[in-house]
């Protein structure tokens, strides 16, 4: 489920919490940058997350076997250039759990010319519906969504806003945001989670240990 304030995220632990990556192309990467978070297995996987996006896409979403594998190669160039915008370095990963490979990792200029190929594509139509709401033109393709996914990610990675790309601060945590505070001090993906983590564990660390009793 989507709104203004982010998608809800289940994590393996079952502790789930709202997310908000703050732009589109960034939270495309829920859908599986990371191999172990993988949910495109299928055209209807991808129709089915179009609509919980935060460009309130309506259901009728068409997707094909062209899309599914478009959505991956246009994933993979956002994960490498937003790693890149964020300066990323990832935690000790011994098991090799948390890898990150990819064809772009290396290759920023190989990830640009995927944006602009798949931003060159039309995107989805948006129309006044009889009660004069905003809406879109159905049915949307996924061709037409992937475009607005790429535009995003051109106004992201060709824009001042770049250098608020953070990685979560959080222990092994990889969510990727754009910090829109005023501040631009957001550290964590979530005060519920990675954030109130942090503040457990560092009033632990402060509290008196029993050794410590009565000096």
């Amino acid at each position: 489920m989507n709104n203004a304030n982010g998608i809800l995220l289940t994590p393996r632990d079952g502790q789930t919490f709202r997310f908000d990556a703050g732009t589109l192309c960034l939270e495309f990467l829920l859908t599986g940058a990371l191999p172990q978070w993988e949910q495109l297995h299928a055209p209807e996987d991808l129709a089915a997350w179009i609509p919980l996006s935060r460009l309130g896409l309506p259901d009728e979403v068409v997707v094909g076997e062209a899309d599914l594998a478009g959505a991956r190669r246009l994933r993979a160039a956002i994960q490498a250039l937003a790693e890149r915008a964020a300066g990323a370095e990832y935690p000790a990963d011994p098991e090799g759990v948390l890898a990150v490979t990819d064809e772009f990792s290396a290759d920023p200029e190989g990830a640009l010319a995927v944006l602009n190929e798949f931003a060159a594509a039309p995107p989805p139509v948006p129309v006044v519906t009889p009660s004069f709401q905003r809406g879109w033109a159905t049915p949307v393709t996924g061709a037409q969504f992937l475009s607005a996914v790429a535009r995003d990610a051109v106004e992201l990675f060709g824009g001042p806003m770049a250098s608020r790309v953070r990685v979560c601060g959080g222990e092994r945590c990889l969510l990727i945001f754009l910090d829109t505070s005023r501040p631009g001090a957001r550290r964590w993906c979530s005060m519920d989670r990675c954030g109130n983590r942090y503040k457990l564990r560092t009033r632990r660390d402060r509290a008196p240990r029993p050794a410590d009793a009565g000096h």
